[in-house]
């Protein structure tokens, strides 16, 4: 497993904007599928965005289209997500998450929350009206 540790979150006015950072302890380019997931009080963890092992963008949740972006600093082992336009129903708790891929007759990576096997603790984002 890979060690996880989020970071950037705060609180912040409606329209405002974060950068999320997930620095992890080993190497992830090539290696690893990583993605950002979202948990509010009540509700189940969302997916929000995922790239593949080589860091590109794999999937944006329909509701973060246009306003996130995901990106990936090889050389820093370092996951981050830019997060504009914020809005009050973006407030929750935020996830790094890294799994090694699947291989079914290809190499593929996972997008369910129950199939990553490493997680960070999380930073909270509040997003005030």
């Amino acid at each position: 497993q890979v060690q996880l540790v989020e970071s950037g979150g705060g609180s912040v006015p409606s329209g405002g904007s974060l950068i999320l950072s997930c620095a992890a302890s080993r190497n992830i380019a090539g290696t690893y599928c990583m993605a950002w997931f979202r948990q509010a009080p009540g509700t189940e963890r969302e997916g929000v965005v995922s790239v593949d092992r080589d860091g590109e963008p794999a999937y944006y949740a329909d509701s973060v289209k246009g306003r996130f972006t995901v990106s990936q600093d090889n050389a820093k082992n370092t996951l981050y997500l830019q997060i504009n336009s914020l809005k009050p129903e973006d407030t929750a708790m935020y996830y790094c998450a890294a799994e090694l891929p699947f291989y079914a007759g290809e190499y593929a990576c996972p997008y369910l929350a129950e199939d990553f096997g490493s997680w960070g603790q999380g930073t909270s984002v509040t997003v005030s009206s």
